[in-house]
């Protein structure tokens, strides 16, 4: 659905950074390079931006 604003297992804020990440990949960058440059190095930090589902645009119309 819509990024969680922190990490559920650390809480740092994760959220901000979720529409640069979206951005760097479509310009054709590796995942890896883009997490480190925007300093999320974590694991579990990176869980949460790598593993989540943009579904906000297929459930709005049900709203």
């Amino acid at each position: 659905m819509i990024i969680p604003v922190r990490c559920f297992t650390c809480g740092k804020v994760i959220g901000s950074s979720y529409e640069a990440y979206k951005k760097r990949l479509e310009l054709g960058e590796k995942p890896k390079e883009v997490l480190d440059s925007l300093g999320i190095n974590r694991y579990c930090c990176r869980r949460m931006i790598i593993s989540h589902a943009d579904l906000i645009d297929d459930v709005m119309p049900y709203s």
